[in-house]
């Protein structure tokens, strides 16, 4: 569970968070959020794929006024909890493989996890009983003696068990003066069984040998020998089928903050007194110092205070590039020591952290972004009222017409029938299924309906450059040699050095140089000189590889102040390796010298490349009529480059993680949609505020679970096929809703009129779900 205590906001209010209990539909979150709005001092947004309610209140109104509000409204609500407390220092170890103040979710999670299994059992355990009234009611040949007895008996615990929660939440409704879908599930099912058991009871439905056919004739009839077990016992599976598939999508509603609150280090190496304490993360204070060893995550923000290293912070910023820290220089939690040791001092805590307010913002992002209504509820709040007046219109109408109250009751029950909504239960959760079981087959994974509306509307797709539009892994790119310098011994000598270094760029010359050259000799001496390069002998030869070096004097002192005894360049780089690291800086790439007993034996050229495919998958966004847009963190020159070889005009570079989110909303507020495609932690506040979030599924969980649709593949390419998929998808729901709607407006008027009898109301709702599932199914034939 994820609720916030109240906390100030501006003089004389408050705000809060309550988790809400209880909600069926979208309509049921508008009631709670129609409720407390009227409140006054309330401003309240309430988001049913969450189940929280964000609401800020004047000093006159507390908690409690609040939660009975909701209480009154027909649901549930509970107060925030109070922050859990902090283990004491003995149970560190313990608490920390606890996981910290991540165990605070955990009960949630159990009880999502245990309601949605309790769900799954029901949709199991009615389906199995279901199938066989369906078969024993719909084909004749199955028919033996005193079936229907067997019928009922399987019926039975599907009416009263597996619709149980249909019927208990329209009886709350009903209590509140509201109808839902759920409203008419209950009393169409119910009076499906109701009549079965008057059939078979006191009509002669039950009597031996009684066979159960189609009788495709319009006309009138009493119905005492119909039964309707299978529409009651039909449409309870199928709409459990729905609210399962509804339920498991919720239950994924809130994993982008689980995703991204894993990232940070769940315990660090305190000193105390001079000694390390192994503690959890939330037992950090400001001011306290801990050491982060080469590979571990940096515990919390802060600051250096002793060592120097390559700190990775692509997690965090996509930044492909690590950066080097030493004494001084500001740290970030959860990013990743990649050198040497540092010690840290924190200066930032909990909510305060950089990562907690990524945290925030998708948070925020997501219960800023209301939930699409979906189609179904907003005609049933017309529809359900207007069917329930007919049927008790056709059930009073009749006998003072006809003095027949049979005939009207079945013409009532008729009415019932014809406009249980199974199609329109499966004309949503059917097309989903296929089209996201075809997407997995394409590498597209679809969250859900909601998503499927904002991708007819796109037409902007803002495109992070870093792990999107390129790999996102520093690669050696250009070598280029000195006048009479051997390039195969120039990769040697440097991938011989660099293969001694934990450094990425470092990893990117060695890998480079291992596969153009072969296997590296074994350098001695080594020495990483924080900031500069790595130096050492490989095969007899001083050799240096780093930055460029002019003839300073030996033993100038290293950034973090310490001497180092660097070589001298005695020569000055000729004009093409000069020319190589002016044309790198300019395209924003990362020049090294190579250097051997003090002559320069030529420059490498490092950077993050280019996907092959990207190019091609700039080109089909176009041709969808979207306009690409690249983001990134780096600088222009790097941005513009990359923009350059895939056929992007558009460049926003140089930008903050927050900064991302700013510039979706800028381009929002211009009257654009925006698609937003990303892969790292910094984009998915971004991708929470996009109208259609895409991440990359070679990205981080936080990316993949803050999106709307996932490319499993990491190929750009796919993002095209997803949007195309994702409208031919929502098309088919469209379609299905409209059948499923357009066969009950023909019908009730012929079942009104005494036209249609229940049976054939039973046909006729049986044949609109084979058609909602036939018309679903082309979606496997999507290329």
């Amino acid at each position: 569970m994820t609720s916030t205590a109240p906390e100030a906001t501006t003089t004389g209010t408050s705000r809060t968070e309550l988790i809400i209990g209880g909600m069926t539909c979208a309509s049921c979150a508008a009631r709670v959020e129609k409720k407390l709005n009227r409140m006054e001092g309330v401003s309240a947004t309430v988001n049913y794929a969450t189940e929280k309610a964000q609401i800020t209140y004047a000093d006159g109104v507390g908690v409690d006024d609040l939660i009975a509000t909701v209480v009154r409204t027909g649901y549930t609500a509970e107060p925030p909890p109070p922050p859990p407390e902090p283990e004491p220092e003995p149970e560190a170890e313990a608490a920390s493989e606890a996981g910290g103040a991540h165990g605070a979710r955990a009960p949630q999670e159990n009880v999502d996890d245990t309601a949605l299994a309790a769900l799954r059992q029901r949709l199991t355990v009615s389906a199995l009983l279901a199938l066989p009234v369906v078969l024993l009611s719909m084909v004749p040949a199955l028919q033996f003696d005193n079936w229907q007895w067997l019928s009922l008996t399987l019926a039975a615990p599907v009416v009263v068990w597996g619709g149980l929660p249909f019927h208990r939440a329209a009886f709350t409704n009903a209590r509140h003066g509201a109808a839902t879908m759920d409203t008419l599930v209950s009393i169409g099912t119910l009076a499906a069984f109701g009549w079965s058991l008057w059939a078979l009871f006191f009509g002669h439905a039950g009597m031996p040998g009684m066979r159960h056919g189609f009788d495709l004739t319009v006309s009138r009839t009493d119905g005492s020998s119909a039964l309707y077990l299978e529409v009651a016992a039909g449409v309870v599976a199928f709409i459990l089928l729905g609210r399962y598939l509804e339920a498991r999508a919720k239950r994924r509603a809130g994993a982008a903050l689980r995703a991204l609150m894993e990232l940070g280090a769940k315990d660090v190496s305190v000193l105390r007194e001079g000694r390390e304490v192994r503690v959890p993360v939330a037992r950090l204070a400001v001011g306290d110092r801990f050491v982060v060893r080469p590979g571990e995550k940096i515990a919390t923000d802060g600051r250096v205070v002793e060592g120097a290293s390559a700190v990775d912070a692509s997690l965090l910023t996509g930044e492909s590039v690590p950066v080097d820290v030493t004494v001084g220089d500001a740290v970030t939690g959860a990013t990743v020591n990649a050198g040497g040791r540092l010690v840290v001092e924190a200066t930032r805590v909990g909510a305060d952290t950089h990562l907690a307010r990524i945290a925030e913002l998708v948070e925020d992002a997501q219960n800023g972004k209301a939930a699409v209504q979906r189609l179904a509820d907003r005609i049933s709040a017309v529809f359900v009222p207007v069917v329930l007046l007919l049927a008790l219109a056709t059930l009073l109408i009749w006998p003072a017409v006809t003095e027949d109250r049979t005939a009207a009751f079945t013409a009532a029950v008729a009415v019932l029938i014809i406009a249980c909504p199974c199609a329109l239960g499966l004309a949503t959760p059917t097309a989903l299924m296929v089209g996201t079981g075809r997407g997995a087959q394409l590498g597209i994974l679809i969250k859900g309906p909601e998503v499927l509306e904002n991708t007819r509307r796109i037409d902007t797709v803002v495109l992070d450059k870093t792990g999107t539009v390129t790999t996102g892994r520093m690669r050696l790119m250009d070598v280029v040699t000195s006048p009479g310098a051997d390039e195969g011994e120039l990769l040697r000598l440097a991938g011989a050095l660099e293969h001694a270094s934990e450094h990425p760029i470092a990893r990117a010359i060695a890998e480079g140089a291992e596969e153009r050259t072969g296997d590296l000799p074994t350098p001695e001496h080594f020495q990483n000189l924080p900031g500069l390069g790595v130096r050492g002998r490989v095969d007899g030869h001083d050799v240096f590889v780093g930055r460029l070096l002019s003839g300073s004097p030996s033993g100038e002192p290293s950034p973090d102040g310490s001497p180092v005894d660097r070589p001298v360049l005695d020569k000055p780089l000729l004009d093409a390796p000069a020319r190589a690291v002016t044309e790198a800086e300019a395209a924003g790439r990362t020049a090294v010298v190579v250097v051997r007993d003090g002559v320069a034996l030529g420059v490498l050229t490092v950077a993050d490349a280019v996907k092959e495919t990207s190019a091609e998958a700039v080109r089909a966004l176009r041709d969808l009529g979207l306009t690409p847009v690249l983001l990134t963190g780096d600088n222009r020159a790097v941005a513009e480059s990359v923009a350059r070889a895939v056929g992007v005009d558009e460049v926003i570079a140089e930008v903050l993680p927050r900064d991302k989110v700013d510039v979706v909303r800028r381009l929002q507020a211009e009257g654009r949609t925006v698609a937003m495609v990303g892969d790292g932690v910094n984009d998915a506040a971004a991708l929470a505020t996009a109208d259609l979030g895409i991440a990359m599924g070679t990205g981080t969980d936080a990316a993949i679970e803050a999106a709307d649709l996932t490319l499993v593949r990491g190929d750009l390419r796919v993002a095209a096929d997803a949007i195309r998929l994702s409208r031919k998808t929502l098309s088919t729901i469209k379609g299905n809703l409209a059948w499923a709607f357009g066969y009950n407006v023909a019908a009730l008027p012929l079942a009104a009129s005494g036209m249609l009898n229940p049976m054939i109301a039973g046909a006729a709702m049986a044949f609109s779900s084979v058609f909602v599932v036939t018309n679903s199914l082309r979606l496997r034939t999507f290329r």
